[in-house]
This record gives structure tokens, C-alpha cells and sequence, in this order.
């Protein structure tokens, strides 16, 4: 798989019917490693090792209904009181992250309502800060620490 631009973690793998799979630590299960996937990881143990977060507010693919269409985030990092602190949309390295990127995470979250959004697709990390009541978003050169 490609390098990508985290620091280098340890991985578990397996082969299963030809596909390789890694070893989710959120999910608790391994999964089949797609590139996306890969980006996914790198970012779950980036919370975990850089910045600290509990795997227990963590949360990996969860469906979601917007507009009466089901649709599922990548990864939802929870305050301890149940409010939703970053929403973040991994994509494919291949994958490069556009308006429309940010225009998926934005509908995602007027329902979510994350205080922090993060759309990375592994090379490139773009982090903001939510302001509802200017309804505007501003640009940050990372995600917040967790601090609690």
C-alpha cells in the first residue's frame, strides 16, 4: 500500500478468500483493505497516538439518514457528553479533495452539528472549525488535541 502522510503505525493483517484485511481497533473486526480503508486506519490511530482520543468516543462507519437518503460517515469522534466533536470524510489517495468533498461533509453535518470537520484522503488533510451562527467554517492547520 501507498505511504501516506501520517506517522507510521503498526498494522495488523490477514489474507481471507484472496483479500487482504486489516485489523480495525474501533470496529473490532478486520476488514477488507481497500485504499480508502487504508486511509481510514492511518487517521483512526492518528486520533488514537497523536491526538490522544479514547477509542471508546470513537466511532467508524455508521449509517445515517440526510434528506430521507441513507448514507454513511467514515469516522465520528464524540465529546463525553454525546455531542459530536469531529466528523471526518476519508477518500482513496488517488482521490483528490475538491469543493464537492467538503460540499458531501457539510450536508453531513447540519445534522450531525460537529464542532470540528476533517476531509483527508491520506496525502492531503484539510481541518476546519464550525461557526453555526455565522453559518461559515474556517479553516485550521489541525484538529484540536483531546484535552478532557
Amino acid at each position: 500500500m501507498l505511504q501516506l502522510n501520517f506517522p507510521a503505525y503498526e498494522f495488523r493483517f490477514k489474507n481471507s478468500e484472496n483479500k487482504v484485511q486489516i485489523f480495525d481497533v474501533i470496529r473490532k473486526k478486520f476488514v477488507v483493505l481497500q485504499p480508502e480503508e487504508w486511509v481510514r486506519q492511518h487517521l483512526v490511530h492518528y486520533l488514537i497516538f497523536e491526538k490522544k482520543y479514547p477509542k471508546s468516543l470513537i466511532n467508524v462507519e455508521k449509517q445515517l439518514e440526510i434528506n430521507g437518503l441513507k448514507k454513511r460517515y467514515d469516522i465520528v469522534v464524540f465529546n463525553s457528553d454525546g455531542s459530536i466533536e469531529i466528523l471526518v470524510e476519508c477518500k482513496a489517495p488517488k482521490i483528490s479533495i475538491s469543493q464537492t468533498t467538503f460540499n458531501q461533509i457539510a450536508r453531513y453535518n447540519m445534522n450531525l452539528k460537529a464542532n470540528h470537520l476533517m476531509v483527508t484522503n491520506g496525502l492531503e488533510h484539510f481541518y476546519c472549525k464550525m461557526d453555526f451562527e455565522k453559518e461559515k467554517y474556517t479553516f485550521l492547520k489541525d484538529i484540536p488535541d483531546f484535552n478532557r
